[in-house]
Parts: structure tokens; sequence; C-alpha cells
């Protein structure tokens, strides 16, 4: 069984956050054990990272992600607006290059197409895009988490993956959720203990 699946179980087998911690490299690594670098990432797509393509970035693709990020926001409140921006310019270049545009919002309850992403896929590439980030001097009020997990079929929910950043400053930790919302909308950006016990998909506004 690959090595990303093994992971996958263990953090749907009810270990959360430990879980998620102890098999956090394994997520965004590549089948052959790549991990993202400062200029390229593994971006899964197709369910529970079934595909695995590796997307190059130039310097221009890249300060073009970062985006307000290279202005150095003042606060953690504002790196985090600025990321989401961050995130939606990923998904569009990536999506373009690739052929994941056309990722819906949520999860497609049919056969897997390659085109579409599943909460694994997306807090996998979130994840892979904020230590792309971190590596290239953007990311200052917040430290890249290991992904979070929610939901357990006996707690009426269905599991749930996040990326996670923790605020430097006030240790509080924050969902950087993708799957929710389609391809280069803004993800759901919210405090993990608030993502955690959620039932639904978009918190109320």
């Amino acid at each position: 069984m690959p090595l990303i699946l093994r992971s996958l179980l263990v953090l749907f087998a009810g270990l959360g956050i430990a879980g998620a911690a102890a098999a956090q490299e394994s997520w965004y690594k590549d089948g052959h054990g790549r991990s993202p670098t400062a200029h390229s990432v593994y971006y899964c797509h197709g369910y529970t990272c079934r595909i695995v393509t590796p997307v190059r970035f130039s310097a221009a693709d890249i300060a073009k992600i970062a985006g307000a990020l290279a202005k150095r926001p003042s606060d953690a409140a504002a790196e985090r607006e600025a990321l989401s921006k961050s995130v939606q310019e990923f998904e569009r270049i990536v999506g373009a290059r690739i052929g994941t545009s056309g990722d819906l919002a949520a999860m497609q309850f049919a056969k897997p197409a390659d085109d579409q992403l599943d909460c694994i896929d997306e807090a996998t590439n979130t994840t892979s895009l904020l230590l792309l980030l971190a590596e290239n001097g953007y990311i200052h009020h917040h430290r890249v988490g290991a992904p979070a997990a929610r939901g357990f079929f006996i707690d009426l929910r269905y599991p749930h993956a996040t990326a996670v950043l923790t605020d430097k400053g006030s240790g509080e930790k924050w969902a950087i959720d993708s799957w929710p919302r389609a391809n280069a909308e803004p993800p759901v950006v919210q405090p993990l203990v608030e993502w955690k016990r959620s039932r639904t998909h978009i918190p109320d506004t």
C-alpha cells in the first residue's frame, strides 16, 4: 500500500491531529518520496491523491502567487487575508496548467474524475503551497502545521481534512480549507477549533 494511503488510514482511524502530525511529511510527497521545494509542488487530484502531478513554478509565477505577501502584512489577520488570495492564484495557475480548473465545490459522489479534488487532495495541495511560500520567505506571522481532520461517521459527520496554520503570536490554529469551494475561489479560513466543531462545509457568516 502506498505510503500516503497508509497515512490517510491512520488519520481517519480516529487519531485526529496526532495522527496527522505523525504522518505529516507523507501528505505532500509524491510516490517516490519527493517533497515540495521552493520552486515546485506535487499536486494531488482525482480524489485521495490518486493522481500526483509535479508542477514547477518560475520566479514570476511565485511572485504572482505571493501577491500581497510581498509587502509583508503587518499582522497575522492581514497575512491570512493575503494567503487566501495566494491559494486562489495558486489554484488558478495550476488548474490552467494541468487541467483542474473545473474542480467543483465539495465532493462529487460519483466515479472520481481526474480533474476533481476531494478534501485530501485539497488539504495536501494547500499545505504544499504554504510550505512553498514559507520556503520563499513570504510567511512571517504563522507556522505551517500538519493537516487536521474531523468526523468519523460514528459522530454523524463525514471525515474531512484541512490545511492548518498556527499564529506565532497567539498560538491559535487556523483552518485553511479549499475544499468547500470551487477551484480558485476563496478558501474557508476560520479558527481550527470552530472548524473542528462544524457540521457544515461552509461556516455561517
